[in-house]
């Protein structure tokens, strides 16, 4: 789970640096970008979680027939909705980014940049719904292998295609979205070679329209919702951006730095909560509640303890890893003030992800959900709203530390109280 989920920050963290070797304004457009591709992948994602889900349990009833031909369709399916997804992306990035704030100079480097990132949008969704087929059948080392060699691949292909190295031409922003594609066209690859050759997971034969109708109806009904939660903080990241961008290019720069180093500071605790799940909900159906409990309380107070030691870390550390990825000086102070002011909260962050998580495994997805919406929407959105206006940027960082603090007591006590009634007494003696 870790390697995985460093992969992917990984990713990211190359697109930033290489690009921010280019200067503010470039900087700026990928920082833009960010929240959309985030909501592209939360659908992927909830595309996966179906496909996982009804895989997961036509393992258990031992139907081979049906297993090869709902992770069949469901690539059926995934390819539809992304070559969708491309086309709107196409048509709207004028006036998408627009609205999010984008200065003219800005909008033309996105331009550069997304116009090839959506053509290449098949083989960012495609892959991801492939490797949760793979989880299904509980291959977990394969996918994480895949996203591993993506991310090498992209690390080398970015210099290249962006500075114009080795006689490749100097492509820049383009050289940047053409390295993501081609490292995400060999996830693609590979994970057809496991499905289909390995695994022989896909059936090359024509589907009838009920039973490929049957198959995206199952899918959908986990999948949608699944895809709504996971789509709330990237929604939420973009009317953020849009607050940031009134600010200037170098405000949206110095936030998509930011945002980029604190996932690669707090991978422990998505790592963390990632794992617990699994856990709780098996030593729950096997009865084991001693054990439950004692994790739970566990992950709270490792949560929290984890999360103060990096935000001490950070308090030292924060400007010169900023400098690695801008000269700028008003990004970098921006930056280093963002990471300082709401890496205080990552103890309550994490206590939240803890918390949702363990709602999840015990079947009660929903305290999640509200959560995740009353955390953003509730919360960081209205707050920072007003701060915008009264204390600038920094009113914004405060306000989102604020926002973590608040619900990672609240999930906190949350479980805490339903937990106690469904007979799993945290905290008492």
């Amino acid at each position: 789970m870790v390697w995985g989920l460093f992969s992917v920050i990984a990713f990211n963290l190359a697109d930033t640096y290489f690009i921010g070797q280019l200067g503010a304004n470039e900087l700026a457009a990928i920082s833009f970008t960010t929240p959309i591709v985030l909501v592209i992948t939360s659908l992927a994602i909830g595309l996966g979680t179906g496909t996982s889900s009804i895989l997961a349990r036509t393992i258990g009833q031992g139907d081979r027939d049906r297993l090869r031909r709902i992770a069949t369709d469901s690539l059926i399916l995934t390819a539809l909705v992304s070559v969708l997804l491309m086309w709107i992306g196409l048509k709207s990035i004028e006036s998408l980014f627009s609205v999010m704030g984008a200065e003219p100079a800005v909008l033309v480097l996105i331009h550069e940049y997304m116009g090839i990132w959506y053509l290449g949008l098949p083989f960012l969704v495609l892959p991801m719904v492939g490797n949760s087929s793979l989880r299904a059948q509980g291959n977990t080392l394969f996918p994480s292998l895949i996203m591993f060699i993506a991310a090498l691949v992209n690390v080398i292909l970015d210099p290249i295609l962006i500075f114009g190295l080795f006689g490749a031409p100097r492509l820049e922003m383009q050289g940047a979205a053409i390295a993501t594609v081609l490292a995400r066209m060999v996830t693609l690859i590979a994970a057809l070679w496991m499905l289909g050759v390995k695994e022989k997971l896909l059936v090359f034969a024509v589907p009838g329209r009920q039973q490929l109708w049957q198959s995206w109806v199952a899918i959908f009904h986990v999948g949608l919702p699944a895809a709504g939660t996971n789509v709330v903080v990237p929604l939420g990241m973009a009317v953020v951006t849009a607050l940031m961008a009134s600010f200037g290019a170098n405000a949206v720069a110095a936030l998509g730095v930011a945002t980029r180093i604190e996932a690669f500071s707090i991978i422990s605790l998505f790592a963390l909560a990632s794992s617990l799940g699994p856990f709780v909900g098996q030593n729950a159906g096997a009865g084991k509640r001693a054990r439950v409990i004692r994790v739970v309380q566990g992950a709270n107070i490792m949560a929290l303890v984890w999360g103060l030691f990096i935000a001490a870390i950070l308090f030292f550390i924060s400007e010169p890893v900023v400098k690695l990825f801008s000269e700028n000086e008003s990004v970098i102070a921006m930056a280093k003030s963002y990471l300082i002011i709401i890496s205080i909260s990552y103890g309550f962050q994490g206590m939240l992800m803890v918390n949702s998580s363990t709602f999840n495994a015990l079947g009660k997805p929903l305290p999640s959900t509200l959560l995740s919406l009353g955390r953003m929407f509730l919360l960081y959105v209205p707050m920072a709203l007003v701060a915008k206006t009264y204390w600038g940027t920094q009113g914004i960082f405060i306000v989102a530390a604020l926002a973590n603090v608040i619900s990672g007591v609240v999930a906190f006590a949350w479980a805490k109280s339903a937990l106690t009634k469904m007979g799993y007494p945290l905290w008492q003696r």
